[in-house]
């Protein structure tokens, strides 16, 4: 991939790049999309450079559709990141190396770039992470399990998921992470494990209810142990109004 960029770099941008935080949901663990790089033990987040021709935005949405499969997915910008020597010297000449890349040749890929960052929230059961051989794979991980990220690829992750706690006060965000139907505990579950911490059951159940994007289904969750719970699922209208609108109650 770096020798294609390097072979068309009037296609892209100079000095700017996307970075994607892509978060899911399974086995109550909120998980990161990461890529496992080919050139030594590390992993980074799924991220490209931008095409002249292209908006940010754009951009972003193409890497998001080539690492998930998935088009029209929550995406959020959340902030720049652009520190002097955020671009490690060592890690360029390793790739570089890789590549079989001379130092003169990849100026432009070694040089200072800035990155935006960008937070997505996808069913884990409807994405396909995609490996394209040239850059690594693809794999999903416990945001508590991360494993060491190239660069400033862990700040990055850490401040998408920062952002993602805030914004849990001001929108709703269950519709992009959870299944078509699910239970209040499952919900509330999601909720928990984004912010860290526990939360009262009738507490969350009065506050979510209040929202008013929860449609009670004439269905029970089948295949558990004990009393089956109600299955719900969202009110797309509502939920998109609130999206729009926001809500003013924290958890």
């Amino acid at each position: 991939m770096i020798k294609t960029v390097l072979e068309n770099k009037e296609k892209y941008q100079p000095g700017l790049s996307i970075d994607c935080v892509i978060f899911g949901f399974h086995d109550n663990q909120l998980k990161v999309l990461l890529m496992k790089t080919r050139y030594d033990d590390s992993w980074s987040l799924p991220g490209g450079f931008v095409p002249v021709d292209q908006d940010i935005d754009q951009a972003a949405t193409t890497v998001l559709r080539n690492r998930t499969g998935l088009d029209g997915i929550f995406l959020r910008q959340f902030s720049t990141f652009g520190r002097v020597g955020r671009n490690s010297a060592n890690l360029s000449k390793v790739v570089l190396d890789f590549y079989g890349i001379t130092e003169e040749e990849g100026l432009w890929y070694s040089s200072r770039f800035v990155t935006v960052g960008y937070y997505a929230l996808v069913d884990f059961f409807k994405s396909a992470p995609a490996s394209d051989g040239k850059s690594g794979y693809a794999e999903w991980v416990d945001h508590n399990d991360v494993p060491n990220l190239i660069i400033d690829h862990k700040e990055i992750l850490d401040k998408a998921l920062e952002t993602l706690r805030m914004e849990l006060n001001q929108v709703p965000v269950g519709y992009n992470l959870l299944p078509e139907k699910f239970t209040v505990p499952e919900l509330q579950k999601l909720y928990e494990t984004i912010l860290g911490k526990s939360l009262d059951r009738r507490n969350f159940l009065r506050k979510i209810t209040a929202i008013g994007i929860l449609e009670k289904l004439d269905e029970k969750k089948s295949n558990v142990a004990y009393k089956a719970p109600n299955l719900y699922r969202f009110d797309l209208e509502k939920y998109e109004e609130v999206l729009k609108n926001g809500i003013t109650q924290g958890w």
